[in-house]
């Protein structure tokens, strides 16, 4: 077909028609013709704008994939389509006679194609070596991509037609893409995590590659292998057909882009496939229960290990506090045997859109209340918390309090639910009526801002009401006297469980300097719940005999003189295995290392969060024992292990968030929002210098208040600044400061 101008206008219109975002391009440079062309990556022009492009001599046209072309993916066979017909006899003939295709201008081949699903941006599939050098054979087009395409010179549609792309299920889309993916010629070399709590002689996860089993652990995760041989073929969980991953020489190289957590287009060693299935990519944690099972050689303490750490840390006069990203919640973490997992369980199976991070932390919440004033562990540790659950709107933040207060409602104790906190006297109002109280309380990242903002004094005493609260579950609390009252009395070991959900970043963003120094943050247990799951249609909430059972064994429990009376509850004690005690110790020793390194960094923030982990870590470990075996708890090492893990993982996750997104006022903001440009930067380009010019054009500010802020980074030695030469005026660099490399 002839490419003048002309014949595109109508097959422009034609193609924007049928929802293709169509636009107008250079042939032989294989870009669009248009400046600003990425704003039609979200949407798609309009006929008036296509009218006026394609009335003009145009000798190209091109199409965006995405969503915006409704999620419109093309498949690449590059090198004149030298691996085209190989892929071809592996598809299943009636699935391909389904697809478009089309020849383009170098001889390859487009197979395109729409996905019901939301795709991901562009992929290379398949590599090999063509004349010496490695190159693409196979790769897609994807959210934010886009290719050439008929009647442009050089392309022609062989089959089907672009104004009627198919609309293929997730499944049929995979069948394509790991048909291509199996493929590949190239494998790259596996990555190597390290084991950073460790010395690096006799590494558990050294060992691990050497003589683990990493065969055993995918089967173990649902893997299955398809064919053996020196490369061996396996297929991922939830699949019948077809094949997601080749094992060869000890690399383990994923090709589906349905195998999370382990990602498409990347190889594993058997120490990263052990840390991503058996602890979401925390290295660290993996290391050490490797070297529980008795990887590695004679293990170097951790806490001796972070002691050095925090000494060189203080041994340098300009120390930089950068917390790392451990990632959200491990989904294992978030299973707790018995009366938790029951009510999750319930909740999930019930809710409209189950969330299992809510669900967990609702069940947990209500196990904590039930419990309160009537359990405690050998340090008179008890079972109040405040939780918190981030999630988006309408993520299902709403059922697990409703499943509570139907528990609670069929039990007789609905009368001491709470839903929001008016002020510090209406919590000591109702603790003194109920001792022990679940409050549930959404959007608490509204009430963070009025406190933050505030000078109002009933604010200042809701705070300190939440404070003073949690650290009295083992003693008591003198209420405050209200003028011309009589003395108000006390509230006996007060029990305020609270279970509180808010937006995320709202949350971090509304917090203070002050609310993450005066211990409320660090008396909270953050949880992020990411992104929304499918929904599904609701089920009446019908309460199994055995939770309702439970449930009542707690209320009806009164240990001592009675409970949630006006006479004084003495809370059983609940026992530790020896080797439970011995965890717990090194806990503490570890959580105290953390701290000593956050005081040498004058680092207000950790040293608050550290200085609570220890009594965190020994009330989840009651909460298992008691949730595991109501009638006769033990808090064994199995309690002990999944609180250490769980409070170790949660405190730093809490601490790289709050750095990352609490700031004191606008220009501290836009600091870090520099370092954060320099730190991707450095990410991408290692140690080299970013230019002024690359930051300026991202961070739309005038000159002065660029040099201002450059200008407090320096002097906080956060970052390094140059000025560089080349024919012209002087050019201003950046690049992050390192404590090893110092000044330049």
């Amino acid at each position: 077909m002839s490419s003048d101008f002309t014949s595109l206008l109508p097959t422009a219109l034609a193609y924007r028609e049928s929802g293709l975002s169509v636009l107008p391009a250079v042939r032989l440079q294989k870009r669009p013709r248009l400046p600003g062309w990425k704003n039609f990556q979200l949407r798609i022009p309009q006929e008036r704008q296509i009218v006026e492009w394609f009335s003009k001599p145009e000798d190209a046209i091109c199409v965006v994939t995405g969503q915006v072309s409704g999620n419109l993916e093309m498949l690449d066979f590059d090198r004149g389509g030298d691996r085209f017909e190989a892929w071809k006899q592996q598809i299943p003939p009636e699935l391909f006679a389904r697809i478009v295709i089309e020849t383009s201008q170098s001889g390859g081949k487009h197979v395109i194609y729409r996905c019901s699903e939301p795709i991901n941006g562009n992929m290379k599939l398949a590599m090999g070596f063509r004349d010496g050098a490695l190159v693409t054979l196979i790769e897609t087009r994807g959210e934010g991509g886009l290719f050439l395409c008929a009647p442009t010179l050089g392309y022609t549609i062989e089959q089907g037609s672009l104004t009627e792309i198919p609309e293929l299920t997730p499944q049929e889309r995979e069948t394509l893409l790991e048909t291509a993916w199996s493929l590949n010629e190239h494998l790259p070399a596996a990555e190597v995590p390290v084991d950073s709590q460790f010395v690096p002689e006799d590494r558990p996860g050294d060992d691990f590659n050497n003589r683990g089993d990493v065969r055993a652990l995918l089967l173990k995760h649902g893997w299955t292998l398809v064919k053996g041989g020196e490369n061996e073929l396996w297929r991922r969980p939830g699949k019948t057909n077809g094949w997601s991953a080749s094992l060869r020489d000890k690399s383990f190289y994923v090709f589906s882009g349905n195998a999370a957590p382990l990602e498409p287009n990347r190889a594993y060693s058997p120490f990263a496939v052990f840390a991503w299935l058996e602890h979401r990519g925390d290295f660290e944690m993996a290391a050490r229960m490797l070297r529980m099972q008795g990887f590695g050689g004679d293990m170097v303490s951790a806490s001796t290990i972070q002691i050095n750490v925090a000494n060189e840390i203080t041994a340098d006069a300009n120390p930089i506090y950068s917390p790392t990203d451990p990632g959200t919640m491990p989904p294992e973490l978030l299973r707790v045997p018995g009366f938790v997992s029951e009510v999750m369980d319930l909740c999930l199976e019930t809710a409209p859109y189950p969330n299992p991070v809510m669900a967990f932390s609702g069940a947990l919440a209500l196990q904590a209340f039930l419990a309160g004033r009537k359990v405690r562990d050998p340090g008179d540790n008890r079972t109040n918390l405040y939780l918190l659950g981030l999630a988006h709107s309408a993520a299902g933040k709403d059922w697990p309090r409703k499943l509570n207060t139907r528990i609670l409602f069929e039990i007789g104790a609905a009368g001491c639910l709470g839903e929001r906190f008016s002020s510090g006297e209406g919590i000591q109002d109702a603790l003194y009526l109920s001792p022990s109280m679940l409050f549930q309380t959404d959007e608490i990242d509204g009430m963070l801002q009025s406190m933050s903002k505030s000078r109002d004094g009933r604010h200042e005493n809701l705070m300190s009401t939440l404070l003073t609260m949690y650290s009295s579950a083992n003693s008591v609390y003198p209420m405050r006297r209200k003028a011309s009252k009589e003395a108000p009395g006390s509230i006996d070991q007060p029990c305020l469980v609270v279970f509180g959900t808010a937006i995320p970043n709202h949350y971090y963003e509304a917090l203070s300097e002050r609310m993450l120094t005066n211990g409320f943050f660090a008396r909270m247990i953050i949880l992020e719940c990411g992104a929304r799951a499918n929904g599904q249609d609701a089920k009446v909430l019908e309460l199994p005999e055995r939770v309702i059972a439970t449930a009542k064994w707690w209320k009806d429990l009164m240990p001592g003189n009675g409970n949630l009376q006006s006479w004084h509850p003495v809370p059983t004690i609940v026992p530790q295995t020896a080797e439970a005690i011995a965890i717990l110790a090194d806990t503490r020793t570890e959580s105290e290392t953390e701290y000593r390194k956050a005081e040498s960094q004058n680092d207000s923030v950790g040293t608050t969060v550290w200085g609570r982990v220890n009594e965190q870590a020994r009330k989840l470990a009651l909460l298992y024992a008691i949730s595991e075996n109501h009638a006769d708890p033990v808090i064994g090492g199995d309690a002990v292990n999944w609180a250490t893990q769980f409070i170790m993982h949660q405190t730093r996750r809490m601490l790289y968030m709050a750095n990352a997104y609490s700031n004191e006022n606008d220009f501290a903001m836009r600091c870090q929002k520099v370092i954060e440009m320099l730190s991707k930067w450095s990410e991408k380009f290692g140690d080299t210098w970013m230019p002024y010019r690359d930051i300026s054009r991202k961070l739309r500010w005038n000159r002065r208040e660029h040099e201002d802020i450059r200008n407090a980074l320096v002097d906080q030695e956060r970052i390094e600044t140059d000025s560089v030469v080349s024919g012209g005026r002087p050019k201003i660099v950046y690049r992050l400061r390192s404590p090893k490399r110092g000044a330049t």
